[in-house]
């Protein structure tokens, strides 16, 4: 146990020390801040883009809708209109209209043209065409402007007084939805889903980073010849249980500090963009019990448990780099696995998918603390889910353990899968 725990401090001690380490860790919260601040700081500097205003409007309904649609892209009916171009069409002359805005757009004197067909009405026949066709804000804005003005032009038609159709075609539905657990609110659903990715993505890119984070090191001992000293004095499956627990605790290190800087963040957001001059809403935090932070730590320590030793199984098998590489190869897909499947799961986490991948071992590390972020996840699959990935990591480590002690003094080639299965079968 002492030479576990010097073997241990060693690795850590190691690596935090690094400037990558220290960069890595600082830009994290650098990142997390830059990502709240700066398109607020933004959106106080910039004006209003009107690039959506200035496109033609190709209007072959026979009706008033465009230039109705022309006053609510500049601002509603008592906007300016003067940007935006409305001319009456008929449908036999509409491909001659077009031809004609194409060219007027290819001479920078619009940014598009928007087409009005006869059966626009009818919710059908409404094209846009020009340089802006990628920007979904503008997009979005043309087709809000276009359906309110299509709901305000029916309303008005069926009799309703100018006044309250405008009313009515301007409202919207802003559905709220919150999560309830057994223990009770869980916060809002959106907020949930939201965090539930973060989660997902965070472990995928902790895992895979520290676990390779090993393999290197590995690597390193075998290609300076430090491994046929430290074996002299210590036993192997010693010294890759003290590397994977000493780089594993370098990750939750720096996870706890990004957790903590990114809560923190979120928490005194407002008043500190407010004192800055700049808008703020509240970002509310999901609701997060003791027991759940202890199950996604647990899953998080399993999983970079398994992908370590793969990976450190990895590094004493290969010579090189180059080597190191092609042979990681397999490990890392049984890891891009979660991430595949992540949108899936994300939108039917209760389904057979979900449940399947959050208790295959490979993919349990991320997929579990997903589905627990996002549903109320029975505590008897949390539980098989975990000894399924204990088991798993038992045996990875058994065996890595056995190809770490024998490839590791190996130099000059890499070992084949054949020659693995006999140091196994010998062991």
């Amino acid at each position: 146990m002492k030479k576990l725990l010097v073997v241990l401090e060693r690795e850590y001690m190691e690596r935090v020390r690094t400037r990558w380490f220290l960069v890595a860790t600082i830009f994290g919260p650098v990142f997390l801040g830059a990502l709240m601040f700066v398109p607020a700081y933004m959106a106080t500097r910039s004006s209003v883009s009107t690039d959506v205003a200035r496109i033609r409007i190709l209007d072959a309904t026979g009706t008033e809708l465009g230039r109705l649609v022309a006053a609510e892209l500049n601002g509603g009916a008592f906007g300016d209109t003067s940007l935006t171009q409305v001319t009456a069409v008929a449908p036999a002359s509409m491909a001659q209209a077009e031809s004609l805005a194409t060219a007027d757009v290819r001479r920078r004197r619009l940014k598009g043209y928007l087409v009005l067909g006869p059966n626009a009405l009818a919710g059908g026949g409404v094209r846009y065409a020009g340089v802006n066709a990628t920007a979904l804000a503008d997009m979005r804005r043309i087709e809000t402007a276009v359906s309110r003005e299509l709901i305000g032009l029916e309303l008005r038609r069926a009799g309703m007084e100018a006044i309250e159709a405008d009313r009515v075609k301007r409202l919207r539905l802003t559905l709220r939805s919150e999560r309830l657990t057994p223990t009770g609110r869980a916060g809002s659903g959106s907020v949930n889903l939201l965090f539930a990715s973060v989660v997902g993505i965070l472990l995928y890119m902790t895992i895979l980073m520290y676990g390779q984070n090993v393999l290197r090191g590995v690597l390193e001992e075998k290609q300076t010849r430090v491994a046929e000293v430290v074996v002299s004095s210590i036993r192997p499956t010693t010294l890759l249980a003290g590397k994977v627990l000493g780089v594993g605790a370098v990750g939750l290190t720096q996870m706890a500090i990004w957790l903590a800087a990114s809560v923190l963040m979120i928490r005194y957001r407002v008043p500190v963009m407010r004192a800055f001059g700049l808008d703020a809403t509240p970002i509310p935090l999901p609701t997060i019990t003791p027991g759940q932070l202890a199950i996604l730590l647990l899953f998080f320590l399993l999983g970079y448990t398994l992908y370590s030793a793969l990976f450190a199984a990895v590094g004493a098998m290969v010579s090189s780099e180059q080597e190191a590489q092609q042979a990681q190869m397999p490990v890392v897909l049984m890891l891009v696995v979660s991430i595949m499947f992540l949108q899936p799961v994300l939108l039917e986490p209760e389904g057979q998918l979900a449940f399947t991948l959050a208790l295959m071992p490979v993919s349990s590390p991320i997929m579990m603390p997903l589905r627990m972020s996002t549903v109320n996840v029975p505590p008897w699959e949390i539980a098989l889910s975990v000894i399924g990935l204990a088991a798993a990591c038992y045996l990875a480590v058994y065996f890595a353990a056995i190809v770490y002690r024998t490839g590791l003094l190996m130099h000059g080639k890499r070992a084949s899968l054949r020659e693995v299965f006999r140091w196994i079968k010998a062991a």
